[in-house]
């Protein structure tokens, strides 16, 4: 059987001086039924989907556990 997983970006929130960065979110569900709210991160965080976006993200505001686990 094969299996493939899709994944969202969400945004995580900022903490203290460390900016807020994106993480990857397994969808187990349709992307349509993502409405943008707080879901657990690959990486195990919380943070907020942003359907409209795609994932991989680029650039230096990505998680580095989930661009690793989420490749």
């Amino acid at each position: 059987m094969l299996q493939t997983t899709a994944h969202a970006p969400a945004l995580g929130r900022a903490h203290g001086a460390t900016a807020a960065l994106w993480h990857a979110v397994e969808l187990h569900r349709p992307a349509a039924e993502i409405d943008g709210a707080c879901e657990l991160t690959v990486c195990g965080s919380l943070a907020r989907v942003s359907p409209e976006d795609s994932w991989p993200r680029n650039g230096t505001d990505v998680c580095p556990a989930c661009a690793a686990l989420a490749g």
